[in-house]
Protein backbone atom coordinates (compact mmCIF):
# COMPACT_ATOMS: atom_id res chain seq x y z
CA UNK A 1 0.00 0.00 0.00
CA UNK A 2 3.00 2.35 0.81
CA UNK A 3 4.79 1.63 -2.36
CA UNK A 4 1.46 2.34 -4.28
CA UNK A 5 1.61 5.56 -3.15
CA UNK A 6 4.54 6.62 -3.50
CA UNK A 7 4.24 5.48 -7.14
CA UNK A 8 0.98 7.61 -7.58
CA UNK A 9 3.07 10.58 -5.88
CA UNK A 10 6.21 10.72 -8.12
CA UNK A 11 3.89 9.96 -11.43
CA UNK A 12 1.77 13.40 -10.19
CA UNK A 13 5.44 15.12 -9.93
CA UNK A 14 6.34 14.09 -13.75
CA UNK A 15 4.42 16.04 -15.44
CA UNK A 16 5.02 19.32 -13.29
CA UNK A 17 8.62 19.03 -13.98
CA UNK A 18 7.92 19.05 -17.37
CA UNK A 19 5.94 22.33 -17.36
CA UNK A 20 8.42 24.26 -15.40
CA UNK A 21 10.91 23.09 -17.82
CA UNK A 22 9.10 24.33 -21.09
CA UNK A 23 8.73 27.86 -19.31
CA UNK A 24 12.16 28.04 -18.09
CA UNK A 25 13.00 27.54 -21.83
CA UNK A 26 10.02 29.94 -23.51
CA UNK A 27 11.36 32.55 -20.64
CA UNK A 28 15.36 32.13 -22.15
CA UNK A 29 14.33 32.13 -25.49
CA UNK A 30 12.14 36.06 -24.81
CA UNK A 31 15.05 37.21 -22.67
CA UNK A 32 17.19 36.18 -25.89
CA UNK A 33 14.83 38.37 -28.09
CA UNK A 34 14.95 41.04 -25.82
CA UNK A 35 18.34 41.49 -25.14
CA UNK A 36 19.61 40.91 -29.38
CA UNK A 37 17.05 42.18 -30.73
CA UNK A 38 14.32 40.91 -33.40
CA UNK A 39 16.01 38.75 -36.33
CA UNK A 40 16.99 41.18 -39.33
CA UNK A 41 15.34 40.12 -42.17
CA UNK A 42 17.02 39.39 -45.66
CA UNK A 43 16.05 40.74 -48.62
CA UNK A 44 18.23 38.29 -50.84
CA UNK A 45 16.11 37.30 -53.69
CA UNK A 46 17.61 34.01 -55.38
CA UNK A 47 20.79 32.10 -54.75
CA UNK A 48 23.87 33.57 -53.77
CA UNK A 49 26.02 34.77 -56.85
CA UNK A 50 29.78 33.28 -57.20
CA UNK A 51 32.60 34.44 -58.51
CA UNK A 52 34.45 32.90 -61.26
CA UNK A 53 37.28 33.53 -63.82
CA UNK A 54 37.62 33.68 -67.71
CA UNK A 55 40.13 33.31 -69.28
CA UNK A 56 41.05 34.39 -73.03
CA UNK A 57 38.00 36.50 -72.62
CA UNK A 58 36.16 38.76 -74.36
CA UNK A 59 33.77 41.47 -73.72
CA UNK A 60 31.59 44.58 -75.38
CA UNK A 61 29.85 47.46 -74.17
CA UNK A 62 27.06 49.73 -75.77
CA UNK A 63 26.12 53.20 -75.65
CA UNK A 64 23.05 54.75 -75.10
CA UNK A 65 22.46 54.86 -78.75
CA UNK A 66 23.24 50.96 -78.73
CA UNK A 67 26.49 51.79 -80.92
CA UNK A 68 29.55 49.88 -79.84
CA UNK A 69 31.41 52.17 -77.60
CA UNK A 70 34.04 49.61 -76.09
CA UNK A 71 35.93 46.74 -76.83
CA UNK A 72 38.41 44.18 -74.36
CA UNK A 73 40.08 41.22 -74.36
CA UNK A 74 41.81 39.98 -71.59
CA UNK A 75 44.15 36.43 -71.03
CA UNK A 76 42.43 36.16 -67.60
CA UNK A 77 39.61 37.94 -66.22
CA UNK A 78 37.92 37.46 -63.19
CA UNK A 79 34.43 38.42 -60.74
CA UNK A 80 35.61 38.62 -56.99
CA UNK A 81 33.00 36.61 -54.44
CA UNK A 82 30.14 38.86 -53.73
CA UNK A 83 30.97 41.78 -56.16
CA UNK A 84 30.03 42.37 -59.33
CA UNK A 85 33.31 44.41 -61.12
CA UNK A 86 35.72 42.80 -63.15
CA UNK A 87 39.19 42.79 -61.89
CA UNK A 88 41.76 42.13 -65.09
CA UNK A 89 45.18 40.99 -66.21
CA UNK A 90 46.97 42.80 -69.39
CA UNK A 91 43.57 43.92 -71.02
CA UNK A 92 43.99 45.00 -74.80
CA UNK A 93 40.59 47.61 -75.66
CA UNK A 94 39.67 49.22 -78.48
CA UNK A 95 37.65 52.30 -77.86
CA UNK A 96 34.76 53.98 -80.76
CA UNK A 97 34.09 56.77 -81.15
CA UNK A 98 30.31 58.13 -81.64
CA UNK A 99 31.30 59.88 -85.37
CA UNK A 100 31.34 58.03 -88.53
CA UNK A 101 34.74 57.96 -90.09
CA UNK A 102 36.84 57.77 -87.37
CA UNK A 103 39.25 54.64 -86.58
CA UNK A 104 39.12 53.32 -83.33
CA UNK A 105 41.64 53.65 -80.28
CA UNK A 106 43.83 50.41 -79.86
CA UNK A 107 45.40 50.40 -76.55
CA UNK A 108 46.71 47.99 -73.83
CA UNK A 109 47.52 48.47 -70.10
CA UNK A 110 49.49 46.12 -67.33
CA UNK A 111 46.11 45.78 -65.45
CA UNK A 112 42.17 46.75 -66.11
CA UNK A 113 39.29 47.07 -63.79
CA UNK A 114 35.46 47.47 -64.75
CA UNK A 115 32.69 48.38 -62.33
CA UNK A 116 29.49 46.09 -62.62
CA UNK A 117 27.87 48.76 -64.78
CA UNK A 118 30.36 48.37 -67.78
CA UNK A 119 30.48 52.68 -67.79
CA UNK A 120 33.65 53.34 -65.58
CA UNK A 121 36.95 51.40 -66.15
CA UNK A 122 40.32 52.17 -65.05
CA UNK A 123 43.45 51.63 -66.91
CA UNK A 124 46.27 50.40 -64.33
CA UNK A 125 49.83 50.90 -64.94
CA UNK A 126 51.51 52.15 -68.17
CA UNK A 127 48.93 52.98 -70.64
CA UNK A 128 49.42 53.26 -74.66
CA UNK A 129 47.00 54.02 -77.19
CA UNK A 130 47.49 54.83 -80.69
CA UNK A 131 44.54 55.37 -83.60
CA UNK A 132 45.33 54.92 -87.56
CA UNK A 133 45.15 57.49 -89.92
CA UNK A 134 41.95 58.84 -91.59
CA UNK A 135 40.72 61.84 -93.92
CA UNK A 136 38.16 63.83 -91.49
CA UNK A 137 34.66 64.93 -92.90
CA UNK A 138 36.22 68.46 -94.10
CA UNK A 139 38.50 66.34 -96.38
CA UNK A 140 41.87 66.95 -94.24
CA UNK A 141 44.30 64.35 -93.59
CA UNK A 142 44.94 63.15 -89.97
CA UNK A 143 48.24 61.66 -89.02
CA UNK A 144 48.55 58.87 -86.79
CA UNK A 145 47.89 59.60 -83.25
CA UNK A 146 49.58 57.82 -80.26
CA UNK A 147 49.16 58.42 -76.66
CA UNK A 148 51.15 56.74 -73.60
CA UNK A 149 50.24 57.62 -70.09
CA UNK A 150 49.38 55.73 -66.70
CA UNK A 151 46.34 55.10 -64.30
CA UNK A 152 43.52 55.76 -66.55
CA UNK A 153 39.88 56.85 -65.87
CA UNK A 154 37.42 56.22 -68.33
CA UNK A 155 34.05 56.41 -69.59
CA UNK A 156 34.09 54.40 -73.13
CA UNK A 157 30.04 55.67 -73.05
CA UNK A 158 31.03 58.93 -73.56
CA UNK A 159 34.41 58.71 -75.48
CA UNK A 160 36.03 60.80 -71.93
CA UNK A 161 39.08 59.81 -70.02
CA UNK A 162 41.48 61.45 -67.55
CA UNK A 163 44.83 60.99 -65.37
CA UNK A 164 46.67 62.93 -62.89
CA UNK A 165 49.83 61.34 -64.12
CA UNK A 166 52.42 62.48 -66.74
CA UNK A 167 51.03 62.21 -70.36
CA UNK A 168 52.90 62.44 -73.91
CA UNK A 169 50.46 62.41 -76.98
CA UNK A 170 51.50 62.52 -80.68
CA UNK A 171 50.31 63.19 -83.64
CA UNK A 172 51.90 63.51 -86.72
CA UNK A 173 54.94 66.41 -86.22
CA UNK A 174 52.77 67.74 -83.53
CA UNK A 175 53.60 66.51 -79.56
CA UNK A 176 51.79 67.74 -76.55
CA UNK A 177 53.30 66.62 -73.47
CA UNK A 178 52.14 67.52 -69.76
CA UNK A 179 50.97 66.44 -65.92
CA UNK A 180 47.64 65.19 -65.59
CA UNK A 181 45.03 65.40 -68.97
CA UNK A 182 41.42 64.99 -69.91
CA UNK A 183 40.66 64.00 -72.98
CA UNK A 184 37.11 63.76 -75.73
CA UNK A 185 37.94 61.05 -77.82
CA UNK A 186 35.16 61.98 -79.58
CA UNK A 187 35.93 65.37 -80.67
CA UNK A 188 39.51 65.28 -80.70
CA UNK A 189 40.30 67.31 -77.22
CA UNK A 190 42.94 67.19 -75.40
CA UNK A 191 44.12 69.15 -72.09
CA UNK A 192 46.65 68.97 -69.87
CA UNK A 193 46.72 70.01 -66.66
CA UNK A 194 50.14 71.46 -65.11
CA UNK A 195 53.31 71.85 -66.88
CA UNK A 196 52.99 71.40 -70.41
CA UNK A 197 54.85 72.34 -73.35
CA UNK A 198 54.86 70.84 -77.08
CA UNK A 199 55.47 71.23 -80.83
CA UNK A 200 52.48 72.68 -82.86
CA UNK A 201 53.87 73.21 -86.38
CA UNK A 202 51.50 74.76 -88.95
CA UNK A 203 48.62 72.78 -90.49
CA UNK A 204 49.67 73.06 -93.96
CA UNK A 205 46.41 74.52 -95.83
CA UNK A 206 44.46 72.72 -98.30
CA UNK A 207 45.63 73.57 -101.65
CA UNK A 208 42.68 75.49 -103.58
CA UNK A 209 41.11 74.20 -106.96
CA UNK A 210 41.99 76.15 -109.90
Amino acid sequence: MIASLRLWFRDRKLPAMIVLVALAAGLAQALLWWVSGAPKENDFVGPPRSGYVLYNARMWSYNPEGMLAFRMQAPHMERREDDDTLYINAPVFQISPKKPGIPDWDGHSLYGWVDKSGTLIKLQGPVHMQRAAYVDAKGQAQAEATLDTSEVTAWPKEDRMETAEAAHAVQGARTLDGIGMRANLNDNHLELLDASHGTLPPRPRPQRKS
